[in-house]
């Protein structure tokens, strides 16, 4: 048997969170549950529960994220929460930043099969794109790594007064107050913990919201902006 048959069927909520787009959605997670195992990008123990776990997890993340935003998904991966995301909110523009080229392979594989047009796969690591990729709006991420290391390579990509929504898990309140200070040399102003997904998934996802203020990142990431901008420009007149 193949991991792509051990997929279990789409639950109703699925449709529902999903809708039109709710076949490519089905498709996306045959490719996790196939080629995404064969590559080493998803475990073959989370096939049986993409659904749930994953696809559903990261979907209902669009209930916190406003309208017609740009969103950097950091980390990516395999495509969670990013993928999901776009598939529910065309209205978002949203790029997939992930460093490793195996990982960046198969994203792009999905996102020219499933036509997300919305959706620019790049490849690097957030403190190298810093200052060359435009910042944005909304930062999202899932458990890639503590909060305090997350917000250092995600607060910095984000505009002022933009926010970072970082899916976590039970110790999300532990990892903000052991976080506190690092996030407020970044720049931070608020933090909190919401629970989204009420009637699909049980249970609810945990997210993490981090709001910045006018220099996200701090004097230290401003100063880092300001250098690759410069060279930017240097670039650009030769």
């Amino acid at each position: 048997m193949t991991e792509a048959a051990e997929l279990p069927q789409a639950p109703a909520e699925a449709q529902a969170v999903f809708g039109e787009l709710f076949p490519e959605a089905v498709r996306y997670a045959e490719l996790l549950a196939d080629a995404g195992v064969k590559r080493g990008l998803i475990g073959p123990r989370e096939v049986p529960r993409l659904w749930e776990r994953h696809l559903l997890n990261c979907a209902v993340l669009s209930e916190v994220v406003p309208e017609g935003v740009t969103v950097c998904d950091v980390g990516s991966g395999a495509g969670l929460p990013g993928i999901p995301l776009a598939l529910v909110r065309p209205d978002l523009k949203i790029t997939l930043l992930e460093p490793l080229l195996r990982r960046t392979n198969f994203l792009q594989e999905v996102v020219d099969l499933l036509g997300l047009d919305h959706v620019t796969v790049v490849r690097g690591r957030a403190e190298e794109v810093l200052g060359t990729l435009q910042p944005v709006q909304v930062v999202t991420a899932r458990a890639v790594a503590p909060l305090d290391r997350l917000a250092g390579w995600g607060v910095p990509l984000l505009k002022p007064y933009g926010e970072m929504l970082a899916l976590k898990g039970d110790t999300a309140e532990e990892e903000i107050n052991g976080a506190r200070a690092a996030l407020s040399k970044l720049g931070v102003l608020e933090t909190e913990v919401l629970q989204v997904g009420e009637g699909v998934v049980d249970p609810l996802s945990t997210v993490v919201r981090v709001v910045v203020g006018e220099s996200p990142g701090g004097v230290r990431f401003a100063a880092k902006r300001a250098k690759a901008a410069r060279t930017g420009r240097t670039r650009r007149r030769r």
